[in-house]
C-alpha cells in the first residue's frame, strides 16, 4: 500500500463508536509546500486572529486541568498528501505541544498524522463570497474529524447571520448555541469594543462562566486598575487614623 493511500485511509471515519487514530509514518516532505506567502485577507481578519489567540495565550487554563494546547493562526492543516489542505485562520488542538524546532518542513504546519489527531476547534473568518465557509468547509472539516466548527462574518457577506457554531456528530455538524463548547471549558460571543486601536465587532472566547478571555493588554490594564484601587483605599484610611491622633507609618512599619 502506498504511503498516499495510508494517510488518505487515516483520515476516513472509523466505525461507529470508535475513535479515529492517526499512526505517523515516514513521509518525504521535500516537496510538500507548506507555505505559499499568500498576504492575510485584510487588516481586520489579520488582527481577529490575533485576538483570538493572544486572549487564549494569556487567559487560558485549558479547561483548567493545565493541559497543553495549540492555538495556530493561518497555518496549513494537512490531511492527505495528494490534497491540498485547508488553511483555516485559527485552530486549537488540544493535549499537543509545539515541537522544539519549528523550522523542518513536518514542523512548520498542521500534520494531522504528525500530531495524531484533527484539532479541536476549527474557525473561519469570512473576507468574501468564495471561501465556501458554510458548504465545503463546513463538510469537509466534519469527514476530519474536527470537534466544533465556528464561523464569523463579520460584514454578512454569506447571511444575515454573524455568527454559526457547529458540533461535530458522526460524520456531519450541528448547529449549537456558541455560547459553550462542551467538553472544552470555552464558549464564544460578539463583543464590541478596541482591540490594538481598531474598533469593532470581535469574535471573542468566554470561559465556562461567560467572562472574556483577556488578551495581555487587557489583564495588563486590570492589574493596573485593581492596584489604583488598593492605593486609593489605603490613603483613605491613612486619612482616617490620622484623624483620630494615630501616625499610620508607625501602624505599617514606613518611614
Amino acid at each position: 500500500m502506498s504511503v498516499e493511500a495510508t494517510v488518505m485511509e487515516a483520515v476516513v471515519a472509523p466505525p461507529e463508536g470508535e475513535a479515529l487514530s492517526y499512526t505517523p509514518i515516514e513521509i518525504d516532505y521535500t516537496n510538500i509546500i507548506t507555505e505559499d506567502d499568500a498576504p492575510v485577507d485584510n487588516l481586520f481578519s489579520e488582527r481577529q486572529q490575533r485576538l483570538l489567540a493572544d486572549s487564549l495565550y494569556t487567559s487560558w487554563d485549558a479547561a483548567g486541568a493545565h493541559r497543553p494546547f495549540l492555538a495556530m493562526t493561518n497555518v496549513g492543516l494537512f490531511f492527505a498528501l495528494s490534497t491540498p489542505p485547508y488553511v483555516p485562520d485559527v485552530l486549537v488542538s488540544l493535549d499537543v505541544r509545539l515541537p522544539d524546532d519549528p523550522f523542518p518542513k513536518k514542523n512548520r504546519s498542521y500534520f494531522i498524522w504528525e500530531y495524531g489527531k484533527p484539532p479541536e476547534i476549527v474557525i473561519e473568518i469570512v473576507s468574501n463570497r468564495k471561501g465556501g465557509e458554510l458548504d465545503e468547509k463546513l463538510d469537509g472539516y466534519a469527514r476530519l474529524g474536527v470537534t466544533y466548527y465556528i464561523v464569523y462574518d463579520p460584514e454578512l457577506l454569506l447571511t444575515q447571520q454573524a455568527l454559526y457554531v457547529y458540533a461535530r456528530r458522526d460524520l456531519r455538524f450541528v448547529p449549537i448555541a456558541p455560547e459553550t463548547l462542551p467538553g472544552i471549558g470555552l464558549g464564544v460571543t460578539l463583543w464590541e469594543g478596541e482591540y490594538e486601536d481598531l474598533s469593532g465587532v470581535w469574535l471573542r472566547w468566554i470561559d465556562s462562566e461567560g467572562n472574556l478571555l483577556l488578551t495581555g493588554k487587557e489583564r495588563a490594564e486590570q492589574e493596573r486598575q485593581r492596584a489604583e484601587q488598593e492605593r486609593q483605599r489605603a490613603e483613605v484610611l491613612a486619612a482616617k487614623l490620622r484623624e483620630l491622633g494615630i501616625d499610620p507609618d508607625q501602624i505599617t512599619g514606613g518611614d
